[in-house]
């Protein structure tokens, strides 16, 4: 099957070409799917697209003009993708549903024990032979309380390293996850959580419902020695008011391995360019702020799972099979 792969590293060409052994014809572009690019995959039967393309209304409208038929997402979210077009237009969205859990939920820990022990600033100090150690004093993560808003498969790895480390366990979910509750979690309302937490890691999809659901109000419901760790989705915080809290000194640290407006940034290089992203570059300027290019899934085990799980979803499609990666408009 022919297949133009939108936003390509040279990492995905490696993994996707290992894992589709000239099964299909990949033709990989750099360029980032929208209203624009959508023209390159004329005549494309396929496209795969990952969490930074755009693959709206619009777009797929014209996709669906130049014969595509399969959008395969090689992420687990699918924010990016509408749904209720493609099904109106009869393309087929497939995605990852699973990959390595243990990929983000050990990044979350490092951003973690990164901004709670000042390695990022004890490295750049011993840089330059500066090996003093004030401003660098951290806190014992035994016995502190963790709240982990979603507790989903990233969600309860991460549950399970922090019961590992001694925590207390708090959770938010619409539903109880009976691997969290056999770590003593408790799931209590966000409210609570956020009131009680000396750690909040977000772990939950991009919906409407969750849009920002980390807002003014939430952020002042948190202890002002908390630490927020965010490897899910950008949309979850609104980056406006994290800066005004982070500038109150409301919130002891932040771990933002995404980003709301990350689209266009991450996964590029613009270190000779002027940023003009005001929000980001506040960001950036918080000693006690750790921001990451949306990484947290980028280990070998995850790579393999998601290309192979990519190029068996799109042979499914081909062969006219169904599985459980395909993706279906919320009724």
């Amino acid at each position: 099957m022919e297949v133009l792969v939108y936003d390509a590293h040279s990492y995905d060409r490696t993994f996707l070409d290992a894992a589709n052994q000239g099964r299909h014809r990949l033709t990989y572009t750099v360029a980032q799917l929208d209203s624009q690019t959508a023209a390159l995959a004329q005549g494309f039967p396929a496209i795969c697209c990952f969490v930074n393309d755009q693959a709206t209304a619009e777009v797929i409208e014209r996709l669906a003009a130049g014969g595509t038929r399969l959008i395969a997402q090689r992420s687990t979210g699918y924010n990016n993708i509408d749904l209720l077009a493609a099904e109106h237009h009869g393309i087929t969205a497939m995605r990852v549903s699973y990959y390595s859990p243990y990929s983000v939920a050990e990044f979350a820990v490092g951003l973690l024990q990164t901004l709670n022990r000042r390695i990022h600033r004890a490295y750049n100090r011993t840089r330059e032979f500066n090996f003093r150690l004030a401003g660098l004093l951290g806190r014992d993560i035994h016995g502190l309380t963790v709240g982990v808003v979603g507790t989903g498969k990233i969600g309860a790895v991460f549950a399970r390293i922090m019961h590992g480390f001694g925590c207390s366990l708090l959770g938010y979910d619409v539903t109880q996850n009976p691997d969290c509750l056999a770590l003593g979690m408790r799931y209590v309302p966000l409210e609570e959580l956020l009131r009680v937490s000396d750690i909040v890691s977000l772990h939950v999809p991009l919906l409407p419902e969750t849009y920002h659901m980390i807002n003014r109000e939430t952020l002042a419901l948190m202890k002002p020695d908390a630490f927020l760790i965010n490897t899910s989705r950008g949309g979850l915080i609104d980056t406006d008011s994290l800066i005004e809290a982070l500038r109150a000194g409301r919130v002891a640290g932040v771990g933002l391995d995404v980003y709301e407006e990350e689209e266009g940034v991450f996964f590029h290089d613009l270190s000779d360019r002027v940023i003009t992203d005001d929000a980001l570059a506040r960001l950036m300027t918080f000693p006690n702020v750790l921001v990451t290019g949306h990484q947290a899934f980028f280990t070998r085990e995850a790579m393999t799972t998601i290309a192979e799980t990519t190029i068996r979803n799109i042979t499914d499609f081909e062969e006219g099979r169904e599985n459980e990666n395909i993706l279906r408009p919320r009724r």
